[in-house]
């Protein structure tokens, strides 16, 4: 079976288009949860009217797909709680 840290390491290579961070480091990944051939992430976006959401979601499903013995990815979003940058990460965006 995939361990989550193999998960978190894929998850590290989708980049937010807008801000050019990864997700993990962004904070956008909420929970992972593994399953024999399956994961399913719990995810935001920076804003609930992100215009790269679509794009965010379908890019991480790709990436995680590519992982072997994984046949199914599924992505939930949701908004509570809302997304809060770290101290880190407001360093790193100039905020």
């Amino acid at each position: 079976m995939i361990e989550k840290e193999q998960v978190i390491e894929y998850l590290k290579q989708v980049q937010d288009p807008e801000l050019n961070i990864d997700v993990w480091t962004l904070g956008l990944i909420y929970d992972i949860k593994i399953a024999e051939d399956a994961l399913n992430i719990q995810m935001t976006f920076t804003t609930p009217m992100c215009p790269y959401g679509p794009t965010l979601v379908e890019s991480i499903k790709m990436k995680l797909l590519s992982l072997e013995k994984i046949n199914q990815v599924d992505v939930e979003v949701v908004f509570d709680p809302p997304w809060q940058p770290n101290d880190e990460l407001r360093a790193m965006l100039g905020v």
